[in-house]
């Protein structure tokens, strides 16, 4: 997602909140505040990951696999590559077919034969008509929907990831990340959400992998070099609130930019991040590329994964 009106809004929306949103653990032991969610020695990172290599992409948003192929979201249009990173077959009309009105797709999935989007309509600072837009993986033709639900607190959606275990779809929300929010992968009715503590700053992407929902921030500042971060959350259907712990920073990148989706390959357990870089953003609006740049360059980056 691009950091423009949305990253004004956001910004907006935390300074009159008054809220600190840097994620991480909290090892204190005071337990006046029983709402509070520890996490101990959760807070460790579970896995190591080891850079393999990058290849370039046409899309900014999201990345999925099902192990045969590589899939690869834009803001208004959808790809297919092959392993090797050729590409094979795009939707730049994703929405064609929508009932309601889109203008924005942002990191996807991909689980039984269909693509998972989060679609919708982005105006004013907020989402609207936001949907869980489904896609056929082998032709990426639009299939069907699935419609949020306004009186979740949700305002937007930038990534959305299918939990594989429980049958249900997770979205995340970009310009208010308090919640991440839960819908029932049959039926499409809202489940309900679950509080992020702390919370995570500009989620991009989220996917779910043996028992954890990984996300996405965007939460390095590309004009002092910081670099993005990943996060992790335990699922526990019973819970209302889940503890985050940092689980990766993104050093490996070739210059600091903005972190996309997410996905691991289901066949070689790697590990893959999309990011794009060279263009130049200020206080949340494009200023052209930096020294070197005439283009924003998208790029997938793949690594090995282990568990620590």
């Amino acid at each position: 997602m691009m950091k423009s009106r949305k990253r004004v809004i956001a910004t907006l929306l935390a300074t009159s909140l008054a809220t600190v949103i840097i994620a991480g653990c909290d090892d204190d032991d005071d337990d006046d505040d029983k709402s509070e969610v520890k996490c101990g020695s959760e807070c460790n990172p579970i896995h190591s990951y080891t850079f393999k290599k990058v290849f370039e992409v046409e899309g900014r948003q999201g990345v999925a696999t099902d192990g045969d192929f590589y899939y690869v979201s834009n803001s208004k249009a959808l790809y297919k590559y092959d392993k090797n990173g050729t590409l094979l077959l795009k939707n730049e009309e994703p929405f064609a077919r929508f009932d309601k009105p889109a203008n924005h797709l942002g990191d996807i999935d991909v689980y039984n034969g269909e693509i998972f989007a989060g679609g919708e309509t982005f105006v004013d600072g907020r989402g609207i008509d936001i949907q869980i837009a489904i896609y056929d993986a082998e032709t990426l033709a639009y299939k069907r929907s699935m419609d949020w639900n306004p009186d979740s607190g949700q305002v937007e959606v930038s990534g959305l990831a299918v939990d594989r275990d429980r049958k249900t779809v997770w979205m995340t929300d970009w310009v208010n990340g308090s919640y991440i929010y839960q819908y029932d992968l049959e039926s499409g009715n809202y489940i309900g959400k679950l509080h992020l503590q702390p919370v995570p700053q500009y989620q991009q992407g989220i996917f779910y992998w043996e028992g954890y929902l990984y996300i996405t921030a965007d939460d390095g500042d590309a004009e002092v070099d910081e670099h993005d971060h990943m996060y992790r959350v335990k699922v526990d259907p019973k819970a209302t609130a889940a503890q985050v712990a940092l689980e990766k920073t993104f050093t490996e990148v070739q210059r600091t930019g903005e972190i996309e989706g997410l996905a691991v390959d289901p066949k070689t357990g790697e590990f893959l991040v999309h990011f794009n870089r060279g263009k130049r953003v200020v206080l949340g609006m494009p200023q052209g590329f930096y020294p070197g740049y005439d283009k924003e360059i998208h790029e997938i980056y793949v690594y090995e994964m282990s568990k620590n």
